[in-house]
Parts: C-alpha cells; sequence; structure tokens
C-alpha cells in the first residue's frame, strides 16, 4: 500500500536518491531539507512516515524528532533517522529521541523500503496490506472485501477504511476527531457529527453477521472497537 513519506535530508544527491526509490516503489515523496522547511510541511498535513537525517542545518533530526514527539498531532507519527553514525550510543540517543527505527548510511533502497514497511506494520497497520481479522470478521485492505462468519458484508468506502482503523487499533477510545484525522485525513474539514453518520452506517453494514457488537460507544469521549464486550 502506497504511503506519504517526508524525507528530510539536506544532501541533494542523497535526497534525490531516496526520492526516487520511494516514487519507484508506488510512494508519494515530499522534501524538506531543514527542520524548519519539514515542520512547515507537517504543519500543511501529516505525512505516513518522516525519514529524517541526523545531521541537518540549524535544528538537528534528532532535536526535531523530540520537538514531532512533544506535539499531540505528531506524538505517533512514525520517524525513521537517516544517520552515517553508527555508533551503539549514536543508536539509543537516536532512539531515545523517538525514532521507530535506526537506519546507518550507506543503506540499500531494498533495506529501506523494508524499514518503511515494518515502521508502518506497527505505528500505522492500517496503511499495510495485511489481512486483519477479529471475532470472524475478516478485512482484506486489497482487494477491499469484508466478510463476518464467511458472509460477504458491502461497506462504503469510508466505513470499509473505518472499520479498517479500528481493527488495527482494538481496545482503544478514538475521539471523533482523531477518527477524523485518520480515516478522512488531516486537514480535511469535516464536522465531526459525520462521524457519528459513518459510524451508524457501519454498524448497519455489520449487523447481518452480529459484528456491529463490536463497535462501543464511549460516552463522552468516542468510540471503541472491543471484542470483550460492554
Amino acid at each position: 500500500m502506497s504511503a506519504t513519506i517526508l524525507v528530510v535530508e539536506d544532501e541533494p544527491s542523497i535526497q534525490e536518491l531516496i526520492a526516487a526509490s520511494l516514487q519507484h516503489a508506488g510512494h508519494r515523496v515530499l522534501c524538506a531539507d531543514s527542520a524548519e522547511q519539514a515542520a512547515h510541511r507537517v504543519n500543511e498535513a501529516l505525512p505516513d512516515v518522516v525519514l529524517l537525517d541526523w545531521m541537518l542545518p540549524g535544528m538537528s533530526g534528532i532535536q526535531y524528532a523530540r520537538r514531532l514527539r512533544s506535539e499531540e498531532r505528531t506524538r505517533d507519527l512514525p520517524i525513521i533517522m537517516l544517520t552515517a553514525r553508527s555508533e551503539e550510543h549514536d543508536k539509543i540517543a537516536g532512539l531515545e529521541a523517538g525514532a521507530d527505527d535506526y537506519l546507518s548510511k550507506p543503506f540499500s533502497p531494498r533495506e529501506l523500503l523494508a524499514r518503511i514497511k515494518a515502521v508502518l506494520r506497527r505505528r500505522a497497520p492500517q496503511m499495510t496490506e495485511d489481512n486483519v481479522e477479529v471475532e470472524g470478521l475478516r478485512l482484506d485492505p486489497l482487494t477491499h472485501r469484508v466478510s463476518g462468519d464467511g458472509r460477504n458484508l458491502d461497506l462504503g468506502p469510508t466505513e470499509f477504511r473505518l472499520l479498517h482503523f479500528f481493527m488495527t487499533h482494538p481496545e482503544r477510545v478514538h475521539s471523533r476527531a482523531l477518527l477524523l484525522d485518520q480515516v478522512w485525513g488531516d486537514h480535511v474539514f469535516v464536522e465531526e457529527r459525520t462521524v457519528d453518520v459513518h459510524i451508524r452506517r457501519l454498524r448497519a453494514a455489520l449487523e447481518a453477521s452480529g459484528h456491529h457488537r463490536l463497535i462501543q460507544t464511549v460516552r463522552g469521549s468516542g468510540y471503541r472497537f472491543s471484542a470483550l464486550g460492554e
């Protein structure tokens, strides 16, 4: 599944090489050559992954990673540090600053793509193409098919994305604002009551197999997907 990836790298040749490899793999690429420019990109719209060089002019990659982790909007944004530093204490420093992974230069495009896929699977599993199954409810991102106990269920595109997010983030309470960011997209201006409308549609679609019970309303907070019951 393609992702939007922000490459923060001040060396033009390396930035171009990384961007070309990612685009060839089907990803959408945004580029920045400083933390300040990266912050502007992120403010416009959240990427799915940030590839962040350690040594940047002005604010370092380590400092920018800490800033991303300190802000609620970017707290869970997947970050992979890119650096020529390979000592263990440098790796530890990068991870302690909030990076999800650490890739030492030089690296192959194949390894980079594998690391991105692994980080997405951990941090943003709704971005992967892995099948998901909970309590007999099965979702296939590749074919956009959903079945409940072997019975095909008909979902609209928004309900499909909503269910995919729920199934890959179970047992957590999600606010309407968070669901809007994750399912409709960051910086898409839609009223929060729209979430309630699509939740009703999703429950109606799942009712045929009895899986509507998995979507719980948490009064005053939002919604939770749970197989544990109320």
